[in-house]
């Protein structure tokens, strides 16, 4: 396994894999990688002759108050587990390599990236969908994985794809959960004990929605009313935005008549987390 930290080098070395008819297959990270994460190499890894990953907790996709100085970092344990998943190259950049000194340029994605976490996130995605174009562009894949649980990033970066027409695919992976339903997240390393079971009625609250729905109720006010009640009967959760979405549009909807995807992030004590649940009627 390589580990490479420079973009030319990054771009060398895809440059001569491309040349040598090679499949390359992206997972981007921020590192501290966990079975989420894990499950998006094995992905790769089915499709890819070469599988890259990148660390990079990147700053531009953080506001002013957020968790970037605190974000979890460990590349060691990261370099251990990314070389026992079958991955071929690391792409590990410092914040002064993808961001030089009289950097100017930024790729924003409109309209999708203004609702569920772009409403609290202000300037969050125009971060992501900014370091993916860097990554695409340094490492040349043919395809990136992502994973669902991210579904909102998913969307615009699909987006992105389609407006740019960036010659390479998005492949999606299922939500990682623990044995008792919540969602895999490196920010769960912030939970107290206590937190981490208040946490758990992040999933409950999704399934319950589900039930509703396919019990009859459609009208989303009313789910989204019952879904708030639920998380906020916990001690240490404080609502952020329970949303039902198009799945495809991300659009608010008032009555669910085929398929919605409901969206939620919660702080759970000072950690914000976020889980979705796709429900067909």
């Amino acid at each position: 396994m390589k580990i490479i930290t420079t973009v030319k080098e990054m771009q060398t070395e895809a440059e001569k894999l491309r040349r040598r008819g090679k499949i390359i297959g992206l997972v981007p990270t921020m590192g501290y990688l966990h079975e989420g994460h894990l499950s998006l190499i094995r992905i790769a890894r089915k499709k890819a002759d070469v599988v890259v990953i990148s660390i990079f907790v990147n700053p531009t996709q953080f506001g002013p108050n957020e968790d970037l100085d605190k974000y979890p970092r460990d590349i060691k344990r990261d370099e251990k587990l990314a070389s026992e998943t079958g991955v071929d190259i690391i792409f590990y950049p410092s914040n002064e390599e993808m961001y030089p000194e009289r950097y100017l340029t930024y790729v924003t994605v409109e309209k999708i990236t203004e609702t569920l976490c772009g409403t609290s996130r202000p300037g969050h995605f125009r971060g992501v969908t900014t370091i993916c174009a860097k990554l695409f562009n340094i490492v040349k894949p043919h395809f990136a994985v992502f994973g669902e649980k991210d579904y909102q990033q998913a969307a615009v970066i699909k987006q992105m794809l389609r407006d740019l027409n960036l010659d390479m695919k998005i492949i999606t992976g299922t939500i990682v959960r623990e044995a008792d339903g919540l969602a895999i997240s490196s920010r769960n390393a912030h939970l107290s004990p206590e937190e981490r079971q208040d946490a758990l009625v992040l999933n409950r609250s999704l399934k319950f929605a589900e039930e509703m729905i396919q019990n009859g109720e459609k009208r989303a006010e009313a789910i989204i009313k019952t879904v708030k009640k639920m998380i906020e009967e916990k001690k240490s959760t404080r609502v952020d935005y329970v949303s039902v979405v198009d799945p495809d549009t991300l659009a608010s909807l008032e009555k669910i008549e085929d398929k919605a995807l409901i969206a939620l992030a919660v702080f759970v004590g000072d950690t914000r987390l976020i889980d979705n649940r796709i429900v067909k009627v």
